[in-house]
């Protein structure tokens, strides 16, 4: 089912203390859906957590930190789903307002991150989808081998007490918490491969940061993945592709997508570097 979509935002963010000297660290082009695509079914949910993700918009500078609320679906089947916990949401609420009540309540709609991330589906695999602009890409790659080393490090998060183990993985170093209170092999993001369940998990330099803030232990909701178009592609070419978007989104969706943005400054003049490639002040969860 193609879906009809509204531009409802758009983002310049600047860091500096002049125009002058100030630095774009990400531009933003959010764009609501005015009705939620078709989705299959996967699987029957079993188990749902919820992690605060926190980021550094800005990793070369650290000076711009940003939150997102992600959920992890497992399945009684071994399929588990890593997604936007907003957009969990939202789906479910599109569907319930009229176009005039979309528009009105936009900024309570905008989107979280588009990512999915799909772990043994196919049987052994990991399926990543991503929307970027209008269209959704999407690639498998083999379940990724963690060589864990196990610490003697133990704390307590949610009443479960937790043991440390770290690995290095795609170019960064990482620390996690897992506990075997919670026999799931799983955690988020693509993390996983101990004996229990990945509550905690930092990178070295503290710019990626997952902790489980909620736990459902029983849920009706089932894992699904949208039945749209994909651009069928592999990590390394998505990444491509990713940062062409990123350090120039409004050209990207004028050239792939056909959508023309005018981005103003606050007096309401065009700003004519709007479409100007920038060099991206931030490096990905995958380094590799």
């Amino acid at each position: 089912m193609k879906t009809k979509l509204l531009i409802i935002s758009i983002g310049v963010f600047l860091i500096g203390t002049a125009v002058t000297n100030a630095r774009i660290v990400r531009r933003q082009l959010n764009i609501l859906q005015s009705s939620v695509p078709e989705a299959k079914t996967l699987a029957e949910g079993n188990l749902e957590f919820i992690y605060d993700y926190t980021f550094n918009a800005d990793t070369l500078y650290n000076s711009q930190r940003d939150r997102e609320k992600m959920l992890l679906q497992v399945g009684a089947d071994g399929i588990s789903k890593y997604s936007s916990l907003k957009n969990a949401t939202i789906d479910s609420i599109i569907p319930t307002l009229s176009e005039e009540e979309l528009v009105k309540n936009a900024e309570r709609l905008a989107n979280g991150p588009f990512i999915n991330i799909f772990k043994n589906y196919p049987d052994g695999k990991i399926t990543h989808t991503e929307k970027i602009a209008l269209d959704w890409f999407k690639y498998e790659e083999n379940m990724p081998q963690f060589d864990w080393t196990l610490t003697d490090s133990v704390r307590t998060i949610l009443g479960y007490e937790c043991r440390q183990a770290k690995c290095s993985f795609r170019g960064r170093e990482w620390t996690v918490f897992y506990t075997e209170e919670i026999p799931v092999m799983d955690g988020p993001w693509k993390l996983c491969g101990l004996p229990g369940l990945i509550m905690s998990a930092r990178d070295e330099k503290g710019q990626y940061v997952f902790e489980c803030v909620g736990i459902k232990s029983s849920t009706s909701r089932p894992i699904t993945m949208y039945d749209v178009s994909y651009n069928e592609t592999n990590r390394k070419k998505f990444y491509d592709t990713l940062h062409r978007y990123e350090s120039n989104p409004y050209g990207y969706a004028e050239t792939v997508s056909g959508i023309h943005i005018t981005v103003t400054d606050n007096a309401g003049n065009p700003d004519p570097t709007a479409y100007d490639p920038i060099e991206l002040g931030y490096d990905y969860l995958e380094r590799d």
